[in-house]
């Protein structure tokens, strides 16, 4: 059974360009033998990701976030049974969430993910995928 799991979390520490890297790396080797695909979206010390795959799986690899040291105030937001994937393509696709990105400011001026809706903060993710600035780096699965 597919499921689509949507999570946020607050970074312990600065999100560098070392951690992502690293936290790519993992995922890209990892998610690939766990058939999980998916979107991190990060910025302004927020992680927000969707994992879809099989039931066992996204629920092992959500488990391991929460435990992970890099994340506190871990909240899910939402998983849901799915027939299909909306991020298959990628095995983790990074979005960079800037607040002073022009489209991020002009569409959720007051964004919160903790107070949001599940709904709105995947239209946010899916939003910032289609968008044209130059703000997602994927990596294919």
């Amino acid at each position: 059974m597919l499921v689509r799991l949507l999570y946020v979390s607050q970074s312990v520490g600065p999100i560098t360009t070392t951690v992502t890297a690293s936290v790519l790396e993992k995922s890209n080797a990892n998610n690939k033998k766990q058939n999980i695909t998916g979107i991190l979206c990060q910025g302004s010390g927020l992680w927000m990701q969707v994992l879809e795959g099989e039931r066992n799986q996204v629920n092992t690899l959500y488990s391991q976030i929460m435990a992970d040291r890099h994340h506190q105030n871990v909240q899910l937001l939402s998983i849901e049974e799915i027939t299909s994937r909306r991020f298959g393509q990628w095995s983790m696709a990074l979005v960079y969430l800037s607040k002073d990105d022009p489209m991020v400011q002009m569409s959720h001026p007051e964004f919160d993910p903790y107070s949001g809706s599940a709904k709105d903060v995947m239209s946010l993710l899916e939003e910032l995928i289609q968008s044209s600035t130059p703000i997602v780096t994927m990596v294919a699965i």
